[in-house]
């Protein structure tokens, strides 16, 4: 499948929104309620928080298209991790966290993610980072699959509010 990987623009608010809408409840626990997912949704994906986001200069947003559609994004965000927690076991210095990297369901398997996932390292690189590191739920055993094949490890723990429940991530990180 031949996709493109470019940085996202305001102008992508909306259409990033619908991906993020669509994907996220993918990766939540099987106890997370759908009350708790629509508020998360309304409170973090929106095409309004979007557009923040993609003014943020501490933050990227890259977009992966196919047949000129959006299919997939990646939200990184540069500097110190904000929870102390995760700047203890966070390591690698300068980092940029991978906030979000979701594809969508039809896209899995046919090398889109991994295709997003060379293009933040790229950027990584070329920005001159030491690491990458994200924070995945305990139970998305899938995820935490591909980002093992993609060189991360496990290296602590963090809490992830969604609604009003807590769940628990695993944080990963990989070297450059």
């Amino acid at each position: 499948m031949t996709v493109e990987i470019d940085p996202a623009g305001i102008w992508d608010s909306e259409a990033i929104a619908d991906v993020a809408a669509a994907t996220f409840p993918l990766a939540c626990p099987p106890g997370a309620t759908q009350d708790d997912i629509a508020a998360f949704i309304d409170d973090v994906l929106s095409a309004e928080r979007f557009s923040e986001y993609l003014t943020d200069p501490n933050r990227t947003v890259l977009k992966v298209t196919h047949g000129g559609a959006i299919v997939g994004y990646a939200m990184l965000i540069d500097g110190e991790p904000a929870d102390p927690d995760v700047g203890r076991a966070v390591t690698l210095r300068p980092t940029t966290e991978i906030s979000k990297l979701y594809v969508l369901p039809g896209n899995h398997g046919t090398g889109v993610a991994s295709a997003l996932m060379d293009a933040i390292v790229e950027r990584a690189v070329a920005a001159g980072c030491a690491g990458l590191w994200l924070g995945v739920n305990q139970e998305n055993v899938r995820a935490q699959r591909f980002y093992a094949k993609h060189g991360f490890t496990q290296v602590g723990t963090k809490t992830f509010l969604v609604g009003t429940q807590l769940h628990h991530d695993f944080v990963m990180q990989r070297a450059l």
